[in-house]
């Protein structure tokens, strides 16, 4: 009889799925029932009233009611206020020095709404946008390295200001003095009450409904003065010990017209860290298989990379701390219009950050009712390879198969386990293998080193954890052979 090949035999073990009656995985009536309750109306309510502020420049004035950085974000407080006694709404105040970015010593604060998880209160799935603006004003011309310094001063990064010059390299000049910048029209609708948009409906819708991890919402401030907002919230998520299973950041959600005609209404980018099975490419597969499964007419388009070229977000803070977060954005950017008066409401669609909200509901309602990931790897506690982690996976007595294990679920739910497998080089699991309440299984004639492979978990309702995969130690010298 002719050998059956490692992919034959996933076909056939494929075709025996049902027989290890696995939980059904299709459309959650529940998170349906979410993701259709976000409304296009409120969200275009949402970016009229932060486009009414008329700047929310980290620099303006915090004290006049009606406009300014301040204005809009007692605005935001007290509208996550008002949707659900059970969200717990706070400030989280920081401080910035004058020094780059900033015109002078200031107090600012992200808004934040909690809402506690039922079984896993502990673990926490974030979604986050920025409220604040920038105006890049236009002024006689200056020196590439005037025009340089003066975009840092207004919060823009180096590396996106040199990015910024090299796309419009126009010899009229790019901005105002530092300070001027605070005070001027600055909508800011695309880039980013876009995103806060996405992150206040979904506190409204979510808020009506109980998970069974803590889903937290975020409106950060000064993500365009070096994500200083997002970098103090991790600062201090670090010293309590938060347990932060995914962070789902929304920056520029509000375009689907670029700025060279090109239109994408059905795709939105993510973006997201690698290398390749780190736990931003995870919590990227995942995103784009249920968003897809409840947002169907719009396709995540994965992009391996920490963010566009040369420019960032407030995701960026979460990945250096070691959090899984991604980015969303417009596939269709328009660069005219962001940084400027001219990013305003009438510039946006808001049937495009509707769907966008609708993915980000499906993806974050499907993470907090889902167990947690399985552990497949082994830490060392002690001596020389202290940290160090050995992943679960071996060839077996044979040599020639793949041995799988993995620790054993806490959740009290849990259902069982399914493997997952793709090629080295395909960006999305692939096969599929559902093996119930065990915690080791064989693959025979699977060769490990040619394949990825991956445990989830899954609970009777057929909610799925995100996936871990089985990953090398890091390189650590001459390897034996």
């Amino acid at each position: 009889m002719r050998n059956v090949s490692g992919t034959c035999l996933v076909f056939l073990l494929l075709v025996g799925i049902a027989l290890a009656q696995a939980p059904a995985t299709g459309v959650n009536p529940a998170i349906e029932r979410i993701v259709q309750s976000v409304s296009q109306q409120r969200i275009h309510s949402i970016l009229e009233k932060l486009e009414s502020f008329g700047t929310r420049h980290v620099m303006s004035t915090p004290d006049d009611p009606a406009h300014g950085i301040g204005a809009a974000m007692r605005w935001i407080y007290a509208e996550f206020q008002s949707y659900n006694p059970r969200l717990q709404v706070s400030y989280q105040p920081f401080r910035v020095k004058k020094a780059g970015a900033y015109a002078r010593d200031a107090d600012l604060a992200n808004v934040i709404a909690v809402l506690p998880g039922t079984t896993d209160p502990e673990n926490s799935i974030l979604v986050s946008g920025h409220y604040d603006s920038v105006n890049l004003a236009r002024r006689p011309a200056a020196s590439e390295a005037g025009r340089l310094a003066a975009l840092v001063r207004t919060g823009m990064e180096e590396n996106e200001a040199r990015r910024y010059l090299q796309l419009f390299p126009s010899s009229e000049g790019e901005i105002d003095a530092e300070g001027t910048a605070a005070q001027v029209h600055a909508p800011g609708v695309s880039d980013d009450a876009s995103g806060t948009a996405v992150v206040l409906e979904l506190a409204r819708v979510m808020s009506q409904y109980r998970f069974d991890k803590t889903l937290v919402f975020i409106a950060f401030s000064a993500e365009e003065g070096a994500h200083a907002g997002s970098k103090a919230y991790v600062s201090d998520a670090k010293k309590a010990g938060l347990k932060i299973e995914a962070v789902l950041n929304n920056d520029i959600v509000g375009t689907d017209i670029s700025g060279n005609g090109r239109s994408a209404t059905d795709i939105v980018r993510v973006y997201g860290a690698g290398p390749e099975d780190s736990g931003a490419r995870a919590l990227m597969r995942y995103a784009k298989e249920i968003s897809e499964r409840y947002v169907p007419s719009v396709r995540l388009e994965l992009v391996f990379r920490l963010d566009r070229f040369n420019r960032g977000g407030d995701h960026m803070s979460f990945v250096d701390a070691g959090y899984a977060a991604v980015r969303f954005t417009s596939a269709s950017e328009n660069f005219a219009n962001q940084h400027s008066a001219t990013d305003t409401l009438a510039n946006a669609s808001v049937p495009y950050t509707t769907r966008v909200a609708r993915m980000n509901a499906a993806i974050a309602a499907s993470l907090a009712l889902a167990p947690e990931p399985p552990v497949v790897d082994w830490i060392f506690t002690s001596g020389a390879r202290k940290g160090e982690r050995i992943p679960l996976l071996t060839r077996g007595a044979s040599g020639y198969d793949a041995v799988m294990q993995w620790q054993a679920s806490t959740a009290p739910d849990l259902a069982g386990y399914a493997i997952v497998m793709r090629p080295t080089t395909s960006p999305v699991w692939e096969k599929e293998i559902w093996v119930g309440n065990v915690t080791r299984y064989t693959l025979p004639d699977v060769s490990i080193d040619d394949v990825v492979l991956g445990v989830k978990a899954v609970d009777r309702d057929g909610n799925a954890s995100l996936v871990s995969a089985y990953q090398e130690p890091p390189y650590r010298g001459a390897a034996a052979q």
